[in-house]
């Protein structure tokens, strides 16, 4: 009896170690898809990456500048051609666009127009035509202008035409 019992209490532990290590893993495992998404998130809340702008038909105000992901982008009349006054909370619900090398012009945009500014955090921020370019976390949809002509963080928020003008369409569906 005294055999079998001290056969089975290292086997029972070794049996709990495996179920821990496996329990370990799987943990591990959704916390680093946890990062990942989350780092996917921020990426395209900031519109980080290429840093490209193109420009889109939008049903509220005609042709605008949108981001890599389609989604309008808005100039801050707060903001200099040099410099973004917009961080912070600010920049949690209006996400500088930014890249990583030279922003690149899509079809429509003057690529002439594209340059830009390093920001307090250090990143690298497009800018269009004197204007930094932010986007709208409410705009989840491509044809979504929520944020266009709200005055918002001390100044009013507009979407951009293409030959640099703000659009004074109205922002409601």
């Amino acid at each position: 009896m005294r055999t079998r019992l001290q056969l089975a209490i290292p086997a029972v532990g070794l049996l709990g170690l495996i179920a821990l290590a496996g329990c370990g893993s799987s943990s591990s495992t959704t916390a680093s898809e946890s990062t990942e998404a989350a780092t996917t998130s921020t990426s395209a809340s900031s519109g980080g990456g290429a840093g490209t702008v193109d420009v889109a038909d939008n049903p509220k105000l005609g042709q605008v500048l949108v981001d890599s992901q389609g989604h309008t982008v808005y100039m801050f009349e707060k903001d200099e051609s040099d410099e973004s006054y917009c961080n912070g909370s600010c920049a949690k619900v209006w996400p500088p666009v930014t890249t990583k090398g030279q922003p690149q012009a899509g079809s429509g945009v003057s690529a002439s127009k594209l340059t830009t500014l390093k920001r307090d955090d250090g990143s690298t921020q497009v800018v269009f035509d004197g204007h930094p370019l932010y986007t709208y976390v409410k705009d989840e949809d491509t044809e979504d202008a929520y944020g266009n002509g709200l005055d918002q963080f001390g100044a009013e928020w507009y979407g951009l035409h293409p030959n640099g003008q703000k659009s004074e369409g109205s922002s409601e569906s």
